[in-house]
């Protein structure tokens, strides 16, 4: 009787362990797929930017007459008009009022300035294209710069649903004509104390010390 029950777990036992290593096994493939789909998504796009930083690179080349400026961000801008003047530029919160023209790589205008008119823009309080996000913030009153955008730095992957395509670059001109501090950080002066008047108190007089009587008689 033992060993019919010593068999029976003996038995229970090897399926459980080859159910746990076939689902084990089953599994091994998702993950290496996975793995393997994020390997290519990532080479993809290091190719994608590769390739668009050539084409934006032969632009520069092409133009030596022009000096661009590389920035840590991953594009590229030129001054049209330089403002020396001014040393101030934007910061968060501040309102600022700017005119742009954007057109594809190759040079053919998109969205004009008539097309796109005025722009008014709460710096790093709106969403607006990651490259102008930060290209602002480098501009002085006045000023007009174009910029050189691979498309991870303008509309990415999926554009902007209207004219601009999928992991398109761009060139972006921006006269940026002036901008006013944040309305939010204008706090008033505090008001400046008034001076009390104190009032001093009346001297208070002593009362005059009684003379002592001479107890010596003479």
């Amino acid at each position: 009787m033992n060993y019919l029950k010593l068999s029976i777990y003996s038995l229970l036992f090897a399926v459980l362990l080859i159910s746990c290593k076939h689902h084990e096994e089953a599994r091994r493939p998702i993950s290496t797929a996975s793995g393997t789909f994020m390997k290519k998504s990532a080479d993809r796009n290091k190719k994608l930017v590769a390739n668009e930083e050539d084409v934006i690179k032969k632009i520069i080349q092409s133009n030596p007459k022009v000096k661009y400026y590389a920035t840590p961000k991953g594009y590229w801008f030129n001054y049209e008009e330089k403002n020396e003047a001014e040393t101030a530029t934007p910061r968060k919160g501040d309102i600022a009022y700017f005119n742009l023209e954007m057109k594809d790589i190759k040079g053919n205008i998109i969205y004009s300035d008539s097309d796109l008119g005025p722009q008014t823009y709460y710096v790093d309080k709106q969403d607006i294209m990651m490259g102008l996000r930060d290209g602002i913030k480098r501009m002085h009153k006045n000023e007009t710069i174009t910029f050189l955008f691979p498309s991870h730095m303008a509309y990415g992957y999926h554009g902007d649903n209207k004219k601009i395509g999928p992991n398109e670059s761009l060139i972006v001109t921006v006269t940026l004509r002036n901008f006013i501090p944040d309305p939010e950080a204008q706090t008033a002066a505090p008001a400046a104390k008034t001076p009390q008047t104190v009032t001093p108190k009346p001297a208070v007089s002593k009362p005059a010390a009684t003379p002592k009587k001479d107890t010596l008689t003479q």
